[in-house]
């Protein structure tokens, strides 16, 4: 099963611990197979919205940039079960911060 776990942005600013912590939690997840991507996503980003017959391009960065994806990792495992511990594992090493897991379908 593969899932997409988004990260928000983050108020604290990270350190060296952090990176350290980060790099290992990786080198972990890449060598059991289980990380199959991951990165960081510009904060402002475009927004393209259909209605109808009219395509709008918005450049961004939007109001509510607090709700906008900071990062991701695309993920494979066994169970949701297992997402969400990876979720929380990674969780205890940013601090404080919201994540999302949704499972990816599809080939």
């Amino acid at each position: 099963m593969r899932y997409l776990m988004t990260t928000r942005p983050s108020d604290t600013a990270p350190d060296e611990k952090l990176y350290a912590e980060m790099g290992r939690f990786i080198e972990e997840l890449t060598a059991a197979g289980s990380l199959l991507a991951t990165g960081g996503l510009e904060p402002g980003g475009v927004l393209v919205r259909s209605a109808g017959e009219e395509i709008t391009v918005t450049d961004g960065p939007f109001a509510e940039a607090k709700e906008a994806v900071a990062g991701f990792a695309l993920i494979e495992v066994r169970s949701k079960e297992e997402a969400i511990e990876l979720a929380r594992r990674f969780r205890r090493i940013v601090g404080d911060g919201e994540s999302v897991i949704q499972q990816v379908y599809g080939p």
